[in-house]
Formats: C-alpha cells, structure tokens, sequence
C-alpha cells in the first residue's frame, strides 16, 4: 500500500475512507487536517463554546472512524463528517442544557474576513493585524448572537462556503430552509452591524479628551510664548 504522505495531494474520499476503515494512522491523521476546520465550525455553531466544540470534534471523529466502513461515496467525506458532528454537538447541547430551547433542525455563513493581501503589497504591520483581529471578534461575537437555526445555516453556508445541497444534507432539513434560514441570518447580520456602526459613528473622530486637552496646551504655549516675545503682532 503506498504510504499516506505520498499521496495525499491526490487521495480521493473513497481512497481515504477505505485506508481509515484498515486503520490506517497515517490516513487517519489526514483526514482531520482535511476538515478540521469544517468540523470545529459546525460543532463551534451549535455549542457556542469553544471548548465543548473541540470536544465535540474529537469524539465525531472517533464516530465517523468506526463507521467508515459504511461510508459510500455516493455523498461527499465532508458531508458525511458534518452531520456526524452536527449530531454529536446537538447531542451535548441536550446534555449541557445549556438553552430552554434545543435547536430543532427540520421543519421550518456576512461572509468571514478574507485574508486578503494588501492591494499595495506591503506587509501588513502589527497596527492592521489588531483592526483585522477586533473585526473578526465582532463578527464571530454577532454571529453568536443568531438564533440556534440560523446561525448553524449560516457558519456552514455563509463561512464554510458549502452548497445549499450540502448544508441541507449536513443538517438533515430541506433545501429550500437552507436558503430561507440562510438569507435570514444575513439580514439579521446586518441590522446587527448596522446598530454597531452607528453607535461607532457617534464617536468618531472625537475631539474630547486626551486629544483636546493636548492640542489646547500647545496653543497656550505658543500665546505665551508670543506675549514673552515682547512688542509686536499678537497671535
């Protein structure tokens, strides 16, 4: 059997599925850098704790590694994968009891920061990576907020980019919720920013404080300074 590291550039679902199946470490550990993040997401949508979603992951995946030998790749890997931990993170909420109302998926992702190079190309300074950083925060923060539904429409369809085919099936709803919950989640996003902005506006370029103070002395020390001066134009 060809080793895992040699072929991971062209290891295909099937081809993976089958090695985690023998049990195959190498295979094993492949498959989680894969979609880990996917995983955290879905896991990260529903818990709202990043702890308990990381926890969440590891035992899906523990799941999804002594059922692989039922996966058909008929479905993507990562579909099959999302709905293991979509489960086992619903599963925790219930446990936890962490809301009144656990989310119920059947019945009736503002798209994440790109990281995006400088249009100038220069190397972005420790400045801009603390504005990206407070951005991304406000974002994961109002993403948080969403009602349970909606916001793991979103993280998966807005965030992880998958199809609405996809996110249906990850979830176990109908399509056509996948696209009513994930236009509503946007609009909900964006009254939300919104609100932020404004409150933001408010304080702009704010002329109180420390920036007032400073700029009222220096012009105090140059009165004096021209009265000192003796006779002549006075400021």
């Amino acid at each position: 059997m060809k080793p895992v590291r040699e072929a991971n550039e062209t290891l295909d679902d099937a081809g993976i599925a089958a090695r985690v199946a023998a049990g195959d470490e190498g295979a094993m550990r492949l498959l989680m850098r894969r979609h880990n993040q996917t995983m955290f997401r879905a896991a990260r949508a529903i818990l709202r704790d990043d702890a308990e979603a990381e926890d969440a992951v590891q035992d899906a995946y523990l799941r999804a590694f002594r059922a692989m030998d039922t996966f058909r790749a008929d479905a993507r890997l990562s579909t099959w994968l999302t709905r293991i931990v979509v489960n086992e993170s619903l599963q925790r909420l219930r446990k936890l009891k962490r809301s009144a109302e656990v989310i119920t998926m059947d019945g009736e992702t503002v798209e994440a920061a790109a990281e995006a190079p400088d249009e100038s190309g220069a190397t972005r300074g420790p400045e801009a990576d603390a504005v990206r950083g407070e951005a991304r925060r406000i974002m994961e923060s109002r993403i948080d907020r969403l009602p349970d539904a909606f916001r793991a429409v979103f993280v998966l369809r807005g965030v992880e980019e998958m199809s609405v085919e996809e996110t249906a099936a990850a979830l176990g709803i109908p399509e056509a919720t996948v696209r009513t919950r994930f236009f509503r989640a946007r609009s909900l996003l964006r009254e939300s920013l919104a609100a932020d902005l404004d409150v933001a506006m408010e304080g702009a370029f704010s002329f109180a404080g420390e920036r007032c103070d400073r700029i009222t002395e220096r012009v105090i020390e140059k009165v004096r300074a021209a009265f000192a001066a003796g006779p002549g134009p006075r400021p």
